[in-house]
């Protein structure tokens, strides 16, 4: 009975950032995140985890209404139906200006190729993480307006 009841609420879900917190909800019945060993699903009642985040859309679902957020890396933990996801950034998709990611794809690849010509290792995985970084805000933009 009281697993029932656990389950009925559903789970909370929390994303901050350095910037603060950018997402924050109750009686969620499914958060399906991407880490770094595949996908995940965690609903209530689930074991307790602690994972390290791929960059990768993550989605949380609540009454039948599908939230799509890009997040950038970082730990997700949970426990006591909170899963709490400490990112090193994270968009909600209606706030993806999708013109500035688009400039940030093509800085980071300009980045990535002025990299490579000099051979410079460490300059070529910051570009390579900024360019998946920018790639993931467009991919989840995207899926918001149904492209």
């Amino acid at each position: 009975m009281a697993e029932q009841e656990q389950q009925q609420t559903g789970i909370t879900v929390r994303i901050v950032t350095p910037d603060g917190q950018v997402f924050d909800q109750s009686g969620s019945e499914i958060a399906v995140i991407n880490t770094k060993g595949g996908q995940m699903g965690i609903m209530a009642g689930h074991e307790p985890i602690l994972a390290a985040l791929a960059i990768d859309e993550m989605i949380v679902k609540k009454d039948d209404q599908k939230r799509s957020l890009a997040v950038n890396g970082g730990v997700a933990e949970f426990s006591h139906n909170l899963l709490t996801v400490i990112a090193d950034s994270a968009e909600v998709a209606d706030d993806i200006d999708v013109d500035r990611a688009k400039s940030a794809k093509e800085r980071a690849q300009a980045r990535l190729a002025e990299a490579q010509k000099v051979n410079d290792n460490r300059e070529i995985k910051m570009a390579q993480v900024a360019l998946m970084r920018a790639v993931n805000r467009i991919h989840v933009a995207s899926i918001r307006s149904g492209r």
